[in-house]
């Protein structure tokens, strides 16, 4: 289904079974220890919400707790959601890893929008959603 042809239900049904059913275990592309960014703030936010999340980012810092790793090939075990806090033109590619990881959703942040990733993402079989956050998605599901 085309990013034009998405309709607002199937959208939210997405958003819900990422959030309930695709798992735990978040890789958070573009989160590092730098306080000041969203990513930070979402990761914590996550971790409330009962999620593991892996810091991706290539200083492969710790952050909140939990071993931080280059890219997502470096990862040793398994990942549900990979949550893509990078610039739009650089999102397509991590689209494409977390394909090639075996991921089972992609998140394209606020801001972050790539058509083309995400055709080819739901395409290769995963759950994706585009421009939304979970900080404002998670009180919904209540």
């Amino acid at each position: 289904m085309s990013v034009e042809t998405r309709t607002a239900e199937t959208e939210s049904e997405t958003v819900r079974r990422i959030l309930t059913e695709s798992g735990d275990t978040w890789a958070i592309v573009g989160l590092s220890g730098n306080r000041g960014r969203d990513a930070y703030r979402i990761a914590a936010l996550l971790q409330r919400f009962g999620k593991r999340i892996v810091p991706v980012h290539p200083k492969a810092e710790t952050v909140h707790g939990e071993q931080g790793y280059a890219s997502l090939a470096d990862i040793p075990f398994p990942v549900d959601v990979v949550d893509v806090f990078v610039n739009s033109g650089l999102a397509g590619a991590v689209a494409d890893q977390a394909v090639a990881i075996g991921a089972k959703a992609v998140w394209f942040q606020l801001g972050v929008v790539d058509p083309e990733a995400y055709d080819r993402t739901r395409e290769a079989g995963l759950d994706m959603v585009m421009d939304r956050c979970p900080a404002i998605e998670i009180p919904k599901l209540s």
